[in-house]
Protein backbone atom coordinates (compact mmCIF):
# COMPACT_ATOMS: atom_id res chain seq x y z
CA UNK A 1 0.00 0.00 0.00
CA UNK A 2 1.09 3.69 -0.86
CA UNK A 3 2.07 6.76 2.08
CA UNK A 4 -0.97 8.17 0.55
CA UNK A 5 -3.47 5.58 0.13
CA UNK A 6 -2.95 4.18 4.20
CA UNK A 7 -3.40 7.75 5.08
CA UNK A 8 -6.42 8.01 3.60
CA UNK A 9 -7.47 4.73 4.89
CA UNK A 10 -7.06 6.00 8.79
CA UNK A 11 -8.63 9.02 7.29
CA UNK A 12 -11.88 6.85 6.62
CA UNK A 13 -11.23 4.77 10.03
CA UNK A 14 -11.03 7.78 12.07
CA UNK A 15 -14.40 9.29 10.29
CA UNK A 16 -16.36 6.23 11.26
CA UNK A 17 -15.51 6.38 14.70
CA UNK A 18 -16.94 9.69 14.69
CA UNK A 19 -19.60 9.11 13.55
CA UNK A 20 -21.01 6.39 16.28
CA UNK A 21 -20.22 8.79 18.48
CA UNK A 22 -22.41 11.30 16.99
CA UNK A 23 -25.13 8.84 16.96
CA UNK A 24 -24.72 7.84 19.68
CA UNK A 25 -27.70 8.79 22.21
CA UNK A 26 -27.16 11.39 25.50
CA UNK A 27 -27.04 8.35 28.19
CA UNK A 28 -24.98 6.43 25.93
CA UNK A 29 -21.86 6.80 28.32
CA UNK A 30 -20.00 3.53 27.90
CA UNK A 31 -20.17 3.33 24.23
CA UNK A 32 -19.27 7.12 23.78
CA UNK A 33 -16.77 6.11 25.99
CA UNK A 34 -15.54 3.39 24.16
CA UNK A 35 -15.46 4.91 20.96
CA UNK A 36 -13.55 7.98 22.53
CA UNK A 37 -10.80 5.37 23.48
CA UNK A 38 -10.92 3.85 19.80
CA UNK A 39 -10.40 7.18 18.61
CA UNK A 40 -7.78 8.09 21.03
CA UNK A 41 -5.66 5.01 19.86
CA UNK A 42 -6.01 5.54 16.10
CA UNK A 43 -5.19 9.53 16.16
CA UNK A 44 -2.01 9.21 18.03
CA UNK A 45 -0.66 6.46 16.29
CA UNK A 46 -1.52 8.13 13.12
CA UNK A 47 -0.19 11.33 14.21
CA UNK A 48 3.10 9.63 15.03
CA UNK A 49 3.70 8.10 11.94
CA UNK A 50 3.09 11.50 9.25
CA UNK A 51 5.44 12.68 12.28
CA UNK A 52 7.80 10.49 11.70
CA UNK A 53 8.41 9.04 8.62
CA UNK A 54 5.56 11.03 6.11
CA UNK A 55 6.26 14.61 6.74
CA UNK A 56 9.94 14.58 6.86
CA UNK A 57 9.84 13.08 3.75
CA UNK A 58 7.59 14.84 2.19
CA UNK A 59 9.66 18.19 3.05
CA UNK A 60 12.33 16.74 1.51
CA UNK A 61 11.21 15.67 -1.67
CA UNK A 62 7.99 18.26 -2.50
CA UNK A 63 9.62 22.21 -2.75
CA UNK A 64 6.42 24.06 -1.82
CA UNK A 65 5.47 21.71 0.91
CA UNK A 66 7.19 23.14 4.18
CA UNK A 67 4.59 25.79 4.93
CA UNK A 68 1.78 23.12 4.37
CA UNK A 69 3.46 20.33 6.95
CA UNK A 70 4.46 23.50 9.68
CA UNK A 71 0.34 24.16 9.82
CA UNK A 72 -0.04 20.40 9.97
CA UNK A 73 2.49 19.99 12.87
CA UNK A 74 0.28 22.70 15.20
CA UNK A 75 -2.97 21.10 13.83
CA UNK A 76 -1.19 18.09 15.44
CA UNK A 77 0.00 19.67 18.67
CA UNK A 78 -3.69 21.15 19.11
CA UNK A 79 -5.46 17.78 18.77
CA UNK A 80 -2.98 15.86 21.03
CA UNK A 81 -3.86 17.94 24.44
CA UNK A 82 -7.75 17.77 23.15
CA UNK A 83 -7.19 13.85 22.99
CA UNK A 84 -4.61 13.96 26.43
CA UNK A 85 -7.57 15.85 28.07
CA UNK A 86 -10.24 13.09 26.84
CA UNK A 87 -7.98 10.28 27.83
CA UNK A 88 -9.34 8.85 30.83
CA UNK A 89 -12.25 11.93 31.24
CA UNK A 90 -15.84 10.50 32.78
CA UNK A 91 -17.94 10.36 29.66
CA UNK A 92 -20.62 11.60 32.08
CA UNK A 93 -18.26 15.68 32.70
CA UNK A 94 -20.40 18.27 31.28
CA UNK A 95 -17.83 19.13 28.87
CA UNK A 96 -16.84 15.29 27.34
CA UNK A 97 -19.50 16.09 24.49
CA UNK A 98 -17.86 19.65 23.66
CA UNK A 99 -14.37 18.20 23.84
CA UNK A 100 -15.16 15.64 21.34
CA UNK A 101 -17.04 18.20 18.89
CA UNK A 102 -13.96 20.25 19.13
CA UNK A 103 -12.03 17.28 18.17
CA UNK A 104 -13.91 16.30 15.51
CA UNK A 105 -14.27 20.01 14.19
CA UNK A 106 -10.33 19.92 14.11
CA UNK A 107 -9.66 16.73 12.34
CA UNK A 108 -12.09 17.00 9.81
CA UNK A 109 -10.45 20.18 8.36
CA UNK A 110 -7.38 18.99 8.88
CA UNK A 111 -8.28 16.07 6.46
CA UNK A 112 -10.01 18.17 4.03
CA UNK A 113 -6.50 20.24 3.77
CA UNK A 114 -4.50 17.15 3.31
CA UNK A 115 -6.46 15.09 0.94
CA UNK A 116 -7.35 17.95 -1.39
CA UNK A 117 -4.28 20.06 -1.09
CA UNK A 118 -1.40 18.20 0.23
CA UNK A 119 -1.92 14.88 -0.66
CA UNK A 120 -2.21 15.76 -4.91
CA UNK A 121 0.81 17.99 -4.18
CA UNK A 122 3.10 14.72 -3.17
CA UNK A 123 1.86 13.09 -5.91
CA UNK A 124 2.76 14.98 -8.64
CA UNK A 125 6.37 15.00 -6.91
CA UNK A 126 6.29 11.17 -6.21
CA UNK A 127 6.60 8.61 -7.65
CA UNK A 128 4.37 5.21 -7.29
CA UNK A 129 7.49 3.42 -6.13
CA UNK A 130 8.92 5.99 -3.85
CA UNK A 131 5.34 6.24 -2.27
CA UNK A 132 5.15 2.58 -2.09
CA UNK A 133 9.14 2.75 -0.39
CA UNK A 134 7.53 5.29 2.52
CA UNK A 135 4.54 3.05 2.72
CA UNK A 136 6.17 0.00 3.98
CA UNK A 137 8.34 2.47 6.29
CA UNK A 138 4.92 4.30 7.78
CA UNK A 139 3.82 0.60 8.04
CA UNK A 140 6.89 -0.05 10.17
CA UNK A 141 6.55 2.85 12.10
CA UNK A 142 2.70 1.79 12.60
CA UNK A 143 3.72 -1.39 14.60
CA UNK A 144 5.46 0.64 17.53
CA UNK A 145 3.88 3.94 17.36
CA UNK A 146 2.18 5.19 20.95
CA UNK A 147 -1.16 4.55 20.86
CA UNK A 148 -1.52 7.49 23.81
CA UNK A 149 -1.48 11.12 23.12
CA UNK A 150 1.68 12.25 24.18
CA UNK A 151 1.70 16.99 23.22
CA UNK A 152 4.73 17.58 25.20
CA UNK A 153 6.82 15.19 23.13
CA UNK A 154 8.97 16.42 19.98
CA UNK A 155 6.97 16.60 17.15
CA UNK A 156 10.15 16.29 15.13
CA UNK A 157 13.01 14.12 13.88
CA UNK A 158 14.88 12.54 15.83
CA UNK A 159 13.55 13.60 19.21
CA UNK A 160 9.99 12.08 18.04
CA UNK A 161 11.26 8.91 16.95
CA UNK A 162 13.40 8.45 20.41
CA UNK A 163 10.75 9.52 22.25
CA UNK A 164 8.04 8.07 20.07
CA UNK A 165 9.42 4.00 20.45
CA UNK A 166 9.89 4.61 24.04
CA UNK A 167 6.42 6.15 24.57
CA UNK A 168 5.01 3.79 22.19
CA UNK A 169 6.62 0.65 24.70
CA UNK A 170 4.52 1.89 27.56
CA UNK A 171 1.37 2.65 25.71
CA UNK A 172 1.75 -0.87 24.31
CA UNK A 173 2.24 -2.66 27.88
CA UNK A 174 0.14 -0.19 29.71
CA UNK A 175 -2.31 -1.77 27.00
CA UNK A 176 -1.58 -5.20 27.73
CA UNK A 177 -1.92 -4.86 31.58
CA UNK A 178 -5.28 -3.51 31.42
CA UNK A 179 -6.82 -6.40 28.87
CA UNK A 180 -4.46 -8.76 31.84
CA UNK A 181 -6.57 -6.94 34.61
CA UNK A 182 -9.77 -7.04 32.60
CA UNK A 183 -9.71 -10.99 31.79
CA UNK A 184 -8.63 -11.81 35.32
CA UNK A 185 -11.40 -9.44 36.55
CA UNK A 186 -13.99 -11.49 34.21
CA UNK A 187 -12.42 -14.86 34.99
CA UNK A 188 -13.32 -13.73 38.75
CA UNK A 189 -16.65 -12.67 38.47
CA UNK A 190 -17.15 -15.65 36.47
CA UNK A 191 -16.14 -18.32 39.03
CA UNK A 192 -17.69 -16.38 41.83
CA UNK A 193 -20.94 -16.88 39.72
CA UNK A 194 -20.14 -20.30 39.24
CA UNK A 195 -19.55 -20.87 43.40
CA UNK A 196 -22.60 -18.77 44.04
CA UNK A 197 -25.03 -21.45 41.93
CA UNK A 198 -23.36 -24.50 43.18
CA UNK A 199 -23.98 -23.04 46.89
CA UNK A 200 -27.33 -22.38 46.36
CA UNK A 201 -28.12 -25.42 44.95
CA UNK A 202 -26.69 -27.14 47.45
CA UNK A 203 -29.03 -25.19 49.61
CA UNK A 204 -32.02 -25.79 47.79
CA UNK A 205 -31.12 -29.41 48.08
CA UNK A 206 -30.86 -29.63 51.54
CA UNK A 207 -34.13 -28.09 51.75
CA UNK A 208 -35.67 -30.45 49.88
CA UNK A 209 -33.97 -33.53 51.79
CA UNK A 210 -35.31 -32.00 55.29
CA UNK A 211 -38.99 -31.27 54.12
CA UNK A 212 -39.08 -35.49 52.45
CA UNK A 213 -37.61 -36.60 55.93
CA UNK A 214 -40.30 -34.26 58.26
CA UNK A 215 -43.47 -35.46 55.90
CA UNK A 216 -41.82 -39.53 56.20
CA UNK A 217 -41.28 -38.80 60.11
CA UNK A 218 -45.22 -37.17 60.28
CA UNK A 219 -46.85 -39.74 58.66
CA UNK A 220 -45.06 -42.38 60.38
Amino acid sequence: MDAITMLKADHKTVEKLFKRFEKAGDGALKEKRAVVDEIIRELSVHAAVEEQVFYPAIREAVDDAEDEVLESLEEHHIVKWVLSELDGMDPGHERFDAKVTVLMENVRHHVEEEEQDLFPKVREVLKRKALTDLGESMDVAKRVAPTRPHPRQPDEPPGNIVGGVAAGALDRAREVGKEAVAKATSRGRKAAGQAKATTTGRASSTTRSGTRKRASSSRG
